[in-house]
């Protein structure tokens, strides 16, 4: 069984910083290959934040680039996104994605839970 938990969402002000973590879980875990972070607004659509291939490679939404870093420590099977210079359009529930590779399942794509960021004075 693998699970991904989110961690890190809250309330900040505008221009502030917070930094989410997922921890990849399980104990038939192989390996894990890229992973994402989605975020959905409410009355919208789940949308691609940030990605980070296995080797390390990343790729920003538009709206994010410049203000947001996304990566990893494989030895923790964590991934991260320093969110900074956060603005009111950034509130949002936060998902992790991984394609995982497990003994059970094989490769599959996995989801954590979310986590809400909200940016308001």
């Amino acid at each position: 069984q693998v699970q991904l938990v989110e961690s890190g969402g809250g309330l900040v002000q505008p221009g502030g910083s917070l930094r989410l973590s997922c921890l990849a879980s399980g104990s038939t875990i192989i390996t894990i290959y890229t992973m994402r972070w989605y975020r959905q607004a409410p009355g919208k659509q789940r949308d691609l934040v940030a990605t980070i291939a296995g080797g390390g490679s990343t790729n920003y939404a538009d709206s994010v680039k410049g203000r947001f870093t996304i990566f990893r420590d494989n030895a923790k099977n964590t991934v991260y996104l320093q969110m900074n210079s956060l603005k009111p359009e950034d509130t949002a529930v936060y998902y992790c994605n991984a394609e995982v590779w497990a003994v059970v399942n094989g490769k599959r794509e996995y989801w954590g839970q979310g986590t809400q960021v909200t940016i308001s004075s």
